[in-house]
């Protein structure tokens, strides 16, 4: 006779019966949706939930149910057309205090909601919205760190009383000296104590001296590991930056991720504003603090053509302004910034950290009465057309947006007027998600559909029920009753592959639905090796039931060997892979454990149930 342990048998039923739970809200189909969130992230709760509905009921934006999900207000939607309407009205109407966000939402009863079920998050290609791909300036980053120890540099000498002329930043694209700062003497300094102070503020620079025409020189360079770290990590702080900028605008389950070795690959599923979303995620901008050089000329300064040395030359509103050289504070020492109505008109209300609080609050202390500038930065790249041929080039914009007298001493928090409703808005959440460390360029861009999602998601579960529909008739036919088990336990294997991709919260794309597809291949696969070495075990005069034992037995190795060497080749493509190449190696590494489990646990399992209890089995129906 065949056995088949209990426990087995209580394990096949319940991984079978937690699949088919797990699986379940899949089912069900979604609704267009709107996620409505408090712009100060704080959760929604019952009464912000009914004052959303009010608003919609007396702006005509008819929905049909809604729910709080993580902090956020979830509304549901009898069409797109609604949901777009009560997307507008909540822009239009409550903006102030709401962000909202196009979504869906699965139709599934509550109940399976409430117990923390879900359905499988749909990527960009099977749900509509926007794509971009932006270019990180690396090399920018680099010229930014040599910016800030220009700085440094120049407080350290100052407070030491070691005269200089200058000191300037080479990058590779200026000069033969690449990544390097270099400060200019005069004749007769003292260069080996200014060499020492310089190196007490940095001891990574690689120090060199050398000579120009006015005096002596001292070179600092970057070394390739100093290079590299800090491209790194432009990178990964711009990850993180436009992660926040995606959270700021609300947009639900969006993807933010490296792509090869200086890209960023930005997926907002549902979004389809893409001017606004570009517009804020890649806007290179960040604000600096600076006392106003009230002892020297802006006119006069204009007219040389060069400013003065400790100070550079702004212009506002048409007229020059000299300002200070040395920061007070930069927008990377903001924590938090809010916009707001005040009695002078549009405002953003700072705070700082501490050390930009201290800074400040020494800065403002030594200098009431005088004038404090906030300057605007903004980073842009430019596209032209010159004899036939595309030139590119930088762009930084510098604009004072306030200039006022320091009335009181500063601390770490103060406000910012003169500003736009909609300047002041922009800014504070610019400031509020960070800003990037490196200037970044959108070099790709698609918007995709949701009627397009949709006839995806339409041919890709066709291709899918037309694949399994061919094999269930060729199982059938081919192998008779022992074909049947192997379709259901294909249904089987698929329910599992969902269940487990509902549960990691795994995106499914297109590639994605092609894993599934190729796992129905391999699942049958398992199965036909099991028949086949049965048939030979039958043709070799051996009893069905032993043939049965012998033929799963015999083909484990076999069906393990070509299932490792798939698992491998699945891993290999998750680690190096990047956006839908990683979602089809995810789907086909669980596929081929599923199968696995399914062709040889749940097969057997069905086959002991049919043959396994005859003490004498006279033949087998296996074609």
């Amino acid at each position: 006779m065949l056995e088949f342990p209990r426990w087995k048998y209580a394990l096949v039923a319940l991984v079978t019966l937690l699949a088919l739970i797990f699986a379940l809200p899949n089912f069900f189909g979604t609704d267009p949706a709107l996620q409505v969130a408090r712009k100060n992230r704080s959760a929604m709760d019952d009464f912000a939930r009914q004052a959303i509905e009010q608003a919609l009921t007396a702006h005509t934006a008819p929905f049909h149910g809604d729910y709080l999900d993580d902090g956020k207000l979830i509304v549901r939607f009898a069409s797109v057309a609604d949901q777009l309407k009560a997307r507008d009205a909540v822009n239009e109407f409550m903006a102030t205090d709401y962000i909202s966000a196009l979504t869906t939402a699965s139709r599934a009863p509550e109940a399976l909601r409430h117990i923390g079920l879900r359905p499988m998050p749909l990527g960009l290609d099977l749900r509509g919205g926007l794509y971009l791909l932006y270019q990180v300036d690396v090399n920018g980053a680099v010229a930014q760190l040599l910016e800030s120890y220009d700085q440094g540099f120049r407080r350290i000498l100052s407070s030491a009383n070691l005269p200089f002329n200058d000191i300037t930043s080479y990058t590779s694209s200026k000069s033969t000296i690449p990544n390097a700062l270099r400060v200019s003497l005069p004749a007769g300094a003292d260069v080996g104590a200014v060499r020492d102070a310089l190196r007490k503020g940095n001891t990574d620079l690689i120090f060199s001296i050398g000579s120009d025409a006015t005096g002596p020189t001292i070179e600092m360079e970057l070394s390739p590991t100093q290079v590299r770290a800090r491209q790194d990590y432009a990178l990964q702080k711009n990850i993180t930056t436009l992660r926040n900028r995606v959270n700021e605008l609300g947009v639900s389950e969006p993807i933010v991720a490296q792509q090869g070795i200086d890209r960023i690959n930005v997926q907002l599923p549902g979004v389809q504003n893409s001017a606004e979303v570009k517009d804020i995620l890649g806007k290179v901008a960040t604000l600096e603090f600076r006392l106003e050089d009230s002892q020297n000329s802006a006119p006069e300064a204009q007219q040389r053509g060069r400013a003065p040395l400790g100070s550079k030359l702004y212009q506002m509103e048409g007229r020059p302004v000299l300002l200070k050289r040395e920061l007070i504070a930069t927008g990377d020492q903001l924590t938090n910034a809010t916009s707001t109505n005040g009695n002078e008109g549009p405002e953003v209300n700072v705070t700082l950290n501490g050390q930009g609080g201290d800074s400040m609050l020494r800065n403002t202390r030594l200098n009431v009465g005088r004038r404090m500038a906030v300057v605007y930065i903004e980073k842009s790249r430019e596209t032209r057309v010159i004899d036939g041929q595309k030139t590119t080039r930088d762009i930084t914009a510098e604009k004072i947006i306030s200039l006022a007298t320091i009335r009181a001493v500063l601390s770490n928090q103060f406000r910012i007027t003169g500003l736009s409703s909609v300047e002041a808005r922009e800014l504070a959440l610019l400031m509020r998600s960070g800003s990037l460390s490196a200037p970044i360029f959108a070099v790709e861009e698609r918007t995709i559909g949701p009627s397009l999602g949709a006839e995806n998601i339409r041919k890709g579960v066709q291709a899918l029920l037309i694949g399994m529909l061919a094999v269930f008739v060729f199982m059938a036919l081919y192998y008779q009753r022992f074909g049947l088990v192997a379709n259901v336990v294909l249904v089987a294997n698929v329910v599992l592959l969902t269940a487990l991709l509902s549960m990691l919260r795994a995106t499914l794309s297109l590639p994605g639905i092609a894993g599934i597809i190729l796992t129905v291949g391999i699942a049958v696969d398992a199965n036909v090796l099991i028949y086949e070495r049965i048939r030979e075990e039958l043709r070799n005069g051996v009893t069905p039931q032993a043939a049965i034992r012998a033929g799963f037995d015999k083909a484990f190795s076999a069906i393990l060997d070509s299932n490792v060497t798939a698992f491998i080749a699945g891993l290999v493509l998750w680690v190096v892979g990047r956006g839908a190449i990683r979602g089809f190696a995810v789907v086909l590494t669980l596929g081929i454990l599923t199968s696995m489990f399914t062709s040889l646990m749940g097969s057997r399992a069905l086959i002991t149930i049919m043959y396994g209890g005859r003490s004498k089995v006279a033949r087998l129906s296996i074609g």
